[in-house]
């Protein structure tokens, strides 16, 4: 073999090792862009999981406050459909409190107390308005204007014509009010 046949040979194999390396490489590269894609699924997986996994959280919280409201309030209907049992129960006291049969007052004050402790214990609370308060148009309801009889009385509320309740956090009925103007 000729120096110039040597040198082709060496050179033919030094080619043939860079394209094996670059080979290698670039097969090494292709698996790294595949590790690599295999990661970003991975990970947009993962964060498809905590998305989802976030929202049905969300969902369980809002169901079971919505379920606690729910069980607060059930009783609306029947709770507003005996005010205006509670509040004729009021205008008898009021009436028989005018006799003098005080065994007869004293019986419905136990019935009447006891109704109230109940309807209490369920949640109905009264709203306290009384004579000479401020009207607040968001917690009172003005059922007329009258003069008003001093001039300390204007913008306040006169006479409570229907008591308001609550039940719970909840306006169930509005006090009904006589403004003065």
């Amino acid at each position: 073999m000729s120096k110039k046949d040597k040198e082709h040979t060496e050179s033919a194999q030094v080619e043939e090792v860079q394209t094996e390396s670059v080979e290698v490489e670039e097969q090494e590269a292709d698996q790294k862009t595949a590790e690599e894609k295999l990661k970003d699924q991975l990970q947009q997986e993962k964060d498809k999981f905590l998305r989802l996994f976030a929202e049905f959280e969300n969902y369980k919280k809002r169901t079971a406050k919505e379920r606690i409201d729910l069980f607060k309030t059930a009783g609306q209907d029947v709770m507003s459909a005996l005010l205006p049992v509670l509040d004729d129960f009021d205008r008898a006291y009021l009436e028989i409190s005018k006799t003098k049969e005080k065994e007869l007052l004293k019986g419905v004050e136990l019935i009447g107390n006891k109704l109230k402790g109940v309807l209490e214990q369920k949640g109905l609370s009264l709203i306290k308005v009384q004579k000479g308060d401020e009207f607040n148009a968001d917690n009172h309801e003005a059922i007329t204007q009258i003069p008003a009889p001093s001039e300390d009385l204007k913008g306040k509320i006169i006479d409570v014509i229907e008591k308001g309740y609550k039940l719970g956090d909840k306006v169930i009925r509005f006090p009904k009010v006589v403004i003065g103007q």
